[in-house]
């Protein structure tokens, strides 16, 4: 197993190369302008709705000016105090970059205080579930999602996958697998990751780390299996699951294309998907061009670097999980048949 690298390769200030360096493992909001009337609740809020965002640095951090903020009071973090108790808290969680050694099952420093510290190894965090705003949640036709967001133009560079519990909407499991391109030379792959993976400092785990994409299809079934999403032997169709992805261009496109260039066949579990993006059209009757501008409209800061596939993974998630609390079900959007020709079953859809 390769040495987990984080800190130093895959380091805190690289996620903000290019950018105003800053220690995330140092980061606070020390000073936050509140409405009085939910001062207590927004701070033990996951992820704070009245945050605007288009004016923050596209850096693998967010931070919080008291501009941006309702301006009825202005409080410190040592204003708050517990109901009952003069004992002031000011606790806001930490936001900790992730470990993408750990996201490949190739973390070697489990047991370091420090990087542990430093890096997040918990999908939990992040994707919370607040029990208090699950009362719209209607019953769904599959047991899990799989939300899908592959990254990679020319070929597949990172292939994540997170696996949602349709009724719960907790976090199961995960696969992340970053992919090497298997008819390009060295140069141009050292090029084209670092034009892709450079900004935001985790090139050097992608060359740690990517393997073919044969390989990783192998492990990802291997992995479907073990949690009974898919079998060999009943058709090769997903049991009770269905994939998510934010448009058709991952499973309509990039795989068929990926699989060409790879010499296989298209797996037979990619036969079908559901687009986010339709769904979001029929259920809030409004046009969302992607990730970005449902996130903007559902009032949600993002989390992570935009387009590191795991954490648009993980900011998707977030919008399903938004739209199953209010009352959305979801269906699925889209199939190939045999012939390869795709049918979208949405009349009213993205286009």
């Amino acid at each position: 197993m390769l040495p987990c690298r984080c800190s130093s390769m895959y380091s805190i200030e690289g996620w903000c190369k290019g950018q105003t360096k800053m220690a995330v493992s140092r980061f606070s909001i020390c000073r936050l302008t509140y409405s009085s009337s939910s001062c207590l609740s927004s701070i033990f809020t996951p992820y704070l709705s009245s945050f605007r965002t288009s004016s923050v640095p596209k850096m693998r951090c967010f931070a919080v000016s008291s501009s941006s903020l309702p301006t009825e009071k202005s409080t410190t973090c040592d204003d708050f105090t517990t109901p009952n108790s003069t004992t002031t808290i000011a606790t806001i969680p930490r936001w900790k970059p992730m470990c993408l050694y750990f996201t490949q099952s190739l973390c070697t420093k489990m047991d370091d205080l420090a990087h542990l510290n430093a890096f997040n190894h918990s999908f939990s965090g992040d994707l919370k579930v607040n029990a208090s705003h699950m009362n719209h949640v209607r019953p769904q036709q599959f047991d899990h999602f799989l939300v899908l967001d592959l990254e990679g133009k020319v070929e597949i560079l990172e292939f994540p996958v997170l696996m949602i519990d349709a009724k719960t909407l907790e976090v199961v499991d995960f696969f992340h697998r970053f992919v090497r391109p298997s008819e390009m030379s060295e140069q141009r792959i050292d090029q084209y990751i670092e034009g892709k993976y450079g900004k935001i400092g985790v090139q050097s785990v992608w060359h740690d780390t990517a393997i073919p994409f044969k390989e990783v299809i192998h492990q990802f079934e291997g992995w479907m299996e073990k949690h009974q999403l898919w079998a060999r032997d009943i058709g090769g169709h997903l049991n009770k699951a269905a994939f998510i992805t934010c448009g058709n261009w991952d499973i309509k496109t990039k795989i068929p294309e990926q699989c060409k260039v790879s010499r296989m066949k298209i797996p037979s579990y990619f036969m079908e998907w559901i687009n986010l993006k339709d769904i979001y059209l029929n259920f809030y009757k409004r046009r969302a061009s992607g990730m970005m501008t449902m996130m903007r409209e559902l009032h949600m800061p993002l989390v992570g670097s935009h387009h590191l596939g795991i954490d648009d993974t993980k900011n998707i998630t977030r919008v399903l999980q938004r739209m199953i609390n209010d009352g959305a079900v979801l269906q699925i959007t889209a199939q190939r048949s045999l012939s390869a020709s795709v049918q979208f079953l949405f009349e009213n859809r993205i286009r």
